[in-house]
Protein backbone atom coordinates (compact mmCIF):
# COMPACT_ATOMS: atom_id res chain seq x y z
CA UNK A 1 0.00 0.00 0.00
CA UNK A 2 3.27 2.43 0.39
CA UNK A 3 4.55 2.24 -2.56
CA UNK A 4 1.03 2.73 -4.14
CA UNK A 5 0.78 5.86 -2.42
CA UNK A 6 4.87 6.92 -3.72
CA UNK A 7 3.78 5.48 -7.07
CA UNK A 8 0.99 8.04 -7.08
CA UNK A 9 2.86 10.76 -5.44
CA UNK A 10 5.69 10.96 -8.13
CA UNK A 11 2.68 10.61 -10.36
CA UNK A 12 1.07 13.91 -9.03
CA UNK A 13 4.38 15.73 -8.65
CA UNK A 14 5.15 15.16 -12.02
CA UNK A 15 2.21 15.85 -13.74
CA UNK A 16 2.16 18.89 -11.51
CA UNK A 17 5.98 19.89 -12.91
CA UNK A 18 4.83 19.25 -16.37
CA UNK A 19 1.45 21.73 -15.83
CA UNK A 20 3.88 24.39 -14.41
CA UNK A 21 6.64 24.04 -17.67
CA UNK A 22 3.29 24.58 -20.09
CA UNK A 23 1.89 27.32 -18.03
CA UNK A 24 4.87 29.27 -17.88
CA UNK A 25 5.65 28.28 -21.52
CA UNK A 26 1.74 30.45 -22.27
CA UNK A 27 2.86 33.29 -20.54
CA UNK A 28 6.14 33.55 -22.05
CA UNK A 29 3.90 33.42 -25.12
CA UNK A 30 1.48 36.00 -24.38
CA UNK A 31 3.93 38.14 -22.91
CA UNK A 32 5.32 38.23 -26.41
CA UNK A 33 2.03 38.95 -27.52
CA UNK A 34 1.43 41.63 -25.35
CA UNK A 35 5.01 43.55 -26.07
CA UNK A 36 4.52 43.30 -29.72
CA UNK A 37 0.74 44.73 -28.92
CA UNK A 38 3.25 47.71 -27.39
CA UNK A 39 5.33 47.95 -30.96
CA UNK A 40 2.65 47.68 -32.83
CA UNK A 41 0.79 50.96 -30.99
CA UNK A 42 3.91 53.06 -31.33
CA UNK A 43 4.43 52.25 -34.96
CA UNK A 44 0.62 53.16 -35.74
CA UNK A 45 1.14 56.85 -33.60
CA UNK A 46 4.78 57.13 -35.59
CA UNK A 47 2.18 56.50 -38.94
CA UNK A 48 -0.88 58.74 -37.92
CA UNK A 49 2.56 61.79 -37.74
CA UNK A 50 3.85 60.97 -41.15
CA UNK A 51 0.78 63.41 -42.92
CA UNK A 52 1.20 65.75 -40.64
CA UNK A 53 4.48 65.83 -41.23
CA UNK A 54 4.05 65.36 -45.26
CA UNK A 55 1.49 68.51 -45.28
CA UNK A 56 3.92 70.93 -43.07
CA UNK A 57 7.38 69.80 -45.27
CA UNK A 58 5.31 70.14 -48.55
CA UNK A 59 4.80 73.93 -48.03
CA UNK A 60 8.07 74.80 -48.31
CA UNK A 61 9.48 71.99 -50.35
CA UNK A 62 6.94 71.26 -53.57
CA UNK A 63 9.56 70.08 -55.61
CA UNK A 64 10.55 66.68 -53.23
CA UNK A 65 7.77 64.63 -54.43
CA UNK A 66 9.99 61.51 -54.40
CA UNK A 67 10.68 62.43 -51.07
CA UNK A 68 6.71 62.12 -50.11
CA UNK A 69 6.38 59.61 -52.68
CA UNK A 70 8.48 57.32 -50.75
CA UNK A 71 7.53 58.51 -47.32
CA UNK A 72 3.78 57.43 -48.33
CA UNK A 73 4.75 54.02 -49.94
CA UNK A 74 6.85 52.98 -46.78
CA UNK A 75 4.02 54.10 -44.41
CA UNK A 76 1.35 51.99 -46.40
CA UNK A 77 3.64 49.32 -46.13
CA UNK A 78 4.00 49.35 -42.06
CA UNK A 79 0.40 50.02 -41.81
CA UNK A 80 -0.47 46.66 -43.89
CA UNK A 81 2.29 44.40 -42.33
CA UNK A 82 0.98 41.46 -40.63
CA UNK A 83 3.90 40.06 -38.40
CA UNK A 84 7.05 40.83 -36.55
CA UNK A 85 9.31 40.22 -39.69
CA UNK A 86 6.89 42.21 -42.31
CA UNK A 87 7.17 45.09 -40.01
CA UNK A 88 10.59 45.37 -39.43
CA UNK A 89 10.94 45.42 -42.78
CA UNK A 90 8.49 48.44 -43.40
CA UNK A 91 9.93 50.02 -39.93
CA UNK A 92 13.20 50.09 -41.65
CA UNK A 93 11.95 51.28 -45.13
CA UNK A 94 9.85 54.21 -43.18
CA UNK A 95 12.88 54.76 -40.80
CA UNK A 96 14.87 55.11 -44.21
CA UNK A 97 12.46 57.61 -45.85
CA UNK A 98 11.99 59.57 -42.71
CA UNK A 99 15.71 60.36 -42.64
CA UNK A 100 15.71 61.68 -46.26
CA UNK A 101 12.67 63.71 -45.65
CA UNK A 102 14.36 65.32 -42.75
CA UNK A 103 17.61 65.60 -44.97
CA UNK A 104 15.46 67.55 -47.27
CA UNK A 105 13.83 69.67 -44.64
CA UNK A 106 17.35 70.61 -42.97
CA UNK A 107 17.65 72.53 -46.73
CA UNK A 108 14.81 74.84 -45.86
CA UNK A 109 15.84 77.16 -42.94
CA UNK A 110 12.12 78.89 -42.90
CA UNK A 111 11.11 75.05 -42.17
CA UNK A 112 13.22 74.45 -39.56
CA UNK A 113 12.24 77.75 -37.88
CA UNK A 114 8.23 77.02 -38.45
CA UNK A 115 6.72 75.76 -34.89
CA UNK A 116 4.55 73.10 -36.12
CA UNK A 117 7.61 71.64 -37.81
CA UNK A 118 9.29 71.62 -34.52
CA UNK A 119 6.85 70.67 -32.46
CA UNK A 120 6.40 67.46 -34.98
CA UNK A 121 10.29 66.65 -34.89
CA UNK A 122 9.85 66.07 -31.10
CA UNK A 123 6.50 63.96 -31.37
CA UNK A 124 8.92 61.94 -34.07
CA UNK A 125 11.70 61.80 -31.18
CA UNK A 126 9.61 60.88 -28.88
CA UNK A 127 8.04 58.15 -30.34
CA UNK A 128 11.27 56.76 -32.03
CA UNK A 129 12.05 56.58 -27.96
CA UNK A 130 9.01 54.97 -27.01
CA UNK A 131 9.25 52.44 -30.54
CA UNK A 132 12.75 51.57 -29.06
CA UNK A 133 11.75 51.18 -25.80
CA UNK A 134 9.02 48.66 -26.95
CA UNK A 135 11.37 46.76 -29.47
CA UNK A 136 13.94 46.13 -26.83
CA UNK A 137 10.40 44.83 -24.30
CA UNK A 138 9.52 42.61 -27.20
CA UNK A 139 12.90 41.39 -27.79
CA UNK A 140 13.25 40.66 -24.13
CA UNK A 141 10.62 38.69 -24.25
CA UNK A 142 11.15 36.54 -27.30
CA UNK A 143 14.86 35.75 -25.95
CA UNK A 144 13.38 34.62 -23.01
CA UNK A 145 10.51 32.40 -24.72
CA UNK A 146 13.02 31.15 -27.14
CA UNK A 147 15.16 30.31 -24.44
CA UNK A 148 12.54 28.55 -22.56
CA UNK A 149 11.45 26.25 -25.31
CA UNK A 150 14.93 25.37 -25.96
CA UNK A 151 16.04 24.36 -22.52
CA UNK A 152 15.16 21.08 -21.06
CA UNK A 153 12.91 19.49 -20.31
CA UNK A 154 10.84 22.15 -21.45
CA UNK A 155 12.26 21.01 -25.27
CA UNK A 156 10.01 17.91 -24.91
CA UNK A 157 7.57 19.88 -23.36
CA UNK A 158 7.42 22.78 -26.24
CA UNK A 159 7.50 20.17 -29.32
CA UNK A 160 4.85 17.92 -28.07
CA UNK A 161 2.27 21.05 -28.06
CA UNK A 162 3.87 22.92 -30.96
CA UNK A 163 5.56 25.89 -29.37
CA UNK A 164 7.18 27.67 -32.06
CA UNK A 165 10.38 29.80 -32.22
CA UNK A 166 9.36 33.57 -32.27
CA UNK A 167 11.23 36.21 -34.66
CA UNK A 168 13.35 39.20 -32.99
CA UNK A 169 12.04 42.82 -33.99
CA UNK A 170 15.65 43.83 -35.84
CA UNK A 171 16.71 46.50 -37.87
CA UNK A 172 18.28 44.98 -41.71
CA UNK A 173 21.87 45.93 -42.05
CA UNK A 174 21.08 48.22 -44.60
CA UNK A 175 18.55 50.65 -41.97
CA UNK A 176 21.41 50.83 -39.71
CA UNK A 177 23.49 52.59 -42.14
CA UNK A 178 23.35 56.42 -43.06
CA UNK A 179 21.65 58.01 -46.20
CA UNK A 180 23.19 60.13 -48.05
CA UNK A 181 21.13 62.28 -49.30
CA UNK A 182 22.18 65.02 -52.51
CA UNK A 183 21.04 68.16 -53.62
CA UNK A 184 21.06 69.08 -57.20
Amino acid sequence: MTGTYIIIGIILLAGLYLWSLYNGLVTARVRIKEAWSGIEIQLKRRSSLIPNLIETVKGYAKHEKTVFAEVTKARSALLSAKDPKAAAAADNMLSGALKSLFAVAEAYPNLRASENFKQLQEEFSDTETKIAASRQFYNANVLDYNTKIKVFPNVAIANFFGFAEEVFFEAEEEAKKDIKVKFE
